[in-house]
């Protein structure tokens, strides 16, 4: 019998603005990053499904219930599964996955993994196309967050940057800005869920404040669509501090989330929380004039710091 070995990488993203607005029917902006996420998969002559990961291992046989799993991996396992009832020339799968950067700090691992899992475990039985391997991401990643609105994996399939609402979806930007980010992390924990509720509860606490919020994130959003079209470094920086008082007045951050952002305004054109906030991290923007220096700065204030261009290729298969 002839075993087949597939192989795709997927980047990770950040939430350049609009997180948590986003779900109030406000448009977000995402861009993919060049830090990237590898699943090599291959066929077994084996009844199983094993997957080995730098956040745990799992193996178990085809046919569970996905509810009956609990692991981070499990998209993966649910991935795997689906291909092999389809295709039944093949017993089992094996899948490896190999990270450039830190899972659960709002860096979009989870959706980095799904597309290139989807690409790669598909790609051992047949060809798809890029949607079809978006929608099949999107499909994996809603058996660990059941409501996922599909923006990251969307992100990390094209790359690139693009627009998102609830209610349109995704429009791919075409415009390429030449800026650089550092990316810092808090290293404290956080929970997605319990930060979105959150919001929910200041919301109806604050409900005419909270629509004046999102008419202003709203107005904010357009005038950054102008400005990545004209590059202007020093005005998108601009923007993103503002975003980021928006943040504050809805309670995402905290104060080593502060203290960070304070020290990445001093040396770079702006800064902000990416993601839900309450821990994750930070990005910074910057060009090769301060890179290294911010970079430096962080690292000798112990925090993780590293550089990340934007990502245009999106999904890559190999």
């Amino acid at each position: 019998m002839v075993y087949l070995k597939s192989k795709a990488s997927a980047p990770g993203k950040i939430i350049l603005f609009g997180e948590h607005f986003v779900v109030y029917g406000v448009k977000a902006i995402l861009c993919a990053i060049n830090k990237r996420i590898t699943v090599t998969a291959e066929t077994v002559n084996e009844r199983k499904i094993s997957i080995q990961s730098n956040i745990g291992n799992l193996i178990l046989s085809p046919n569970k219930s996905i509810n009956e799993i609990n692991s981070p991996l499990k998209p993966l396992y649910y991935l795997a599964d689906k291909m092999l009832k389809t295709n039944q020339k093949f017993e089992g799968i094996k899948i490896k996955v190999k990270s450039d950067f830190p899972s659960g700090v709002g860096l979009g691992s989870s959706s980095a993994c799904c597309v290139a899992g989807a690409a790669a475990i598909s790609g051992l039985f047949i060809k798809k196309s890029l949607k079809e391997i978006c929608d099949l991401a999107i499909e994996a990643e809603k058996t660990i967050f059941e409501n996922t609105s599909g923006a990251d994996c969307t992100v990390c399939t094209y790359g690139g940057i693009i627009e998102f609402d609830k209610k349109n979806g995704y429009l791919k930007i075409d415009s390429e800005p030449n800026f650089d980010l550092i990316i810092t992390n808090s290293d404290q924990e956080h929970s997605t869920q319990s930060t979105v509720k959150k919001v929910k509860l200041f919301q109806k606490q604050n409900n005419d404040e909270f629509l004046e919020l999102c008419k202003k994130e709203s107005e904010l959003i357009k005038e950054v669509l102008e400005i990545l079209s004209s590059d202007k470094t020093i005005e998108l920086g601009n923007k993103i501090n503002q975003n980021q008082k928006f943040l504050e007045k809805i309670g995402v951050s905290n104060q080593k989330l502060r203290n960070m952002i304070e020290l990445g305004k001093k040396f770079s054109y702006g800064s902000k929380i990416t993601g839900a906030g309450e821990g994750g991290c930070i990005f910074s923007l910057v060009n090769e004039s301060n890179l290294e220096q911010l970079v430096r700065i962080y690292k000798d204030n112990g925090y993780q710091s590293f550089p990340v261009e934007i990502d245009f290729k999106g999904l890559n298969t190999f």
